[in-house]
This record gives C-alpha cells, structure tokens and sequence, in this order.
C-alpha cells in the first residue's frame, strides 16, 4: 500500500529554515562586495566570493529538506528561498559580467527571463494568486547556474584546471539558461491557465 506524506504549512517565521533562507539573502551583498572588490583596486578575493556561494548553495539544500522533514514549511519560506535563488543569480550576473567574465548576452538572457517571469507574477497578482512554486525543473536549472558561476570565476588562467573549468562551466552555463528559460516559460503557461479558469468562472 502507498502512504501519502502529509505536508503541514505553519505560519511560524523563525524557523530554523527561514533563518538559513535569511541568512542566505545576508550573503547576497557580502558575495557582490567580494566579486568586485578587485574592479576597485581591492586584492583577490574570489576564494572568500566562492566560499560565500559555496555556503549558500548548502544552507539552499538544507533549508528545504529541513522544512519538509520537520513540516516547517511556511508561506515566508515559499517567498525567501527563491528570492535568495533570484538575488544570487542577479548579483553573479552583474559581478561577472562587470569582471568581463561572462559576455553581455548571457546576461541579457538571463535578465530577460527574469523580467518575462515579474510580469507573469504581476497578472497573478492582479487575479489574487500569490507567486508560482518553485518546480523541481526550476530547481534544477538554479543549480547549473550555482555550479556554471563558480568554475566560470575559476577559469582564468592556463593551466590544465583552468581549461577544465572552462568547459566545465560553460556546459553548466548552457544547460541552466536553456532549463531557467524552460521553467520561465511552464511558470507562464501556468499562469495562463489560471487566469483563463477565472475568467470561465465569471
């Protein structure tokens, strides 16, 4: 026989996973700080930059198993934890593309889907739904991005690593656009759906 796991929302606000989804946007400042320190006649300091995205990738693991396995998932930690997600993408857009690292079209991809998915979020908001969840296909497309930025920072250089973390992070570069704009574009078919059921319902 199959049991169901029933999912319990709490509407609690200081949960251990909404203090890591917290602690997760606290970063967000700190990594861009690090990234471009150097533009500004600053040492070297993409080891701290990638430690800070490191740490943030783990609390991102943690604090949804964490939820689930202690039904702490609450409305808050629906909106943290892929504001973190967005946060953190944006920000190692604009440190990367500002050290010239990765090329301004990636970036406007990127962008733009962003920009596709808060219009799509206003119309639902206009029709009184909240945020679409995040999907596992969303998910998934975040992390290539986390893993692409990290050996994209580390791909300066000549020696053997280097290249490795070139190709590397470019096939993570590839995968994660085409997954993020195929999420977006599932989140707006979504979206669609939904306010073409209210209209049938007037």
């Amino acid at each position: 026989m199959e049991v169901q796991e029933t999912r319990v929302q709490t509407d609690r606000v200081l949960t251990i996973p909404n203090i890591l989804s917290m602690a997760r946007l606290v970063g967000v400042p700190v990594f861009l700080w690090l990234i471009l320190w150097p533009e500004f006649g600053g040492p070297n300091t993409n080891a701290w930059a990638l430690l800070v995205l490191a740490l943030s990738g783990v609390s991102d693991y943690l604090d949804g198993k964490l939820a689930r396995r202690w039904n702490q998932i609450s409305s808050l930690g629906r909106i943290l934890d892929p504001a973190a997600d967005r946060l953190y993408i944006l920000s190692t857009l604009v440190g990367l593309t500002w050290r010239e690292i990765l090329p301004f079209w990636l970036t406007a991809a990127l962008l733009a889907r962003e920009l596709m998915l808060l219009i799509a979020v206003g119309f639902l908001g206009r029709h009184g739904y909240g945020p679409p969840q995040v999907n596992f296909l969303g998910k998934a497309a975040t992390f290539n991005l986390m893993y692409a930025f990290p050996l994209l920072l580390l791909s300066g250089g000549s020696t053997w690593l280097h290249s490795l973390a070139t190709i590397f992070g470019w096939a993570f570069a590839g995968w994660g656009t085409a997954l993020y704009w195929w999420a977006g574009i599932l989140y707006v078919v979504q979206v669609r759906r939904l306010i073409r059921a209210d209209a049938t319902a007037d």
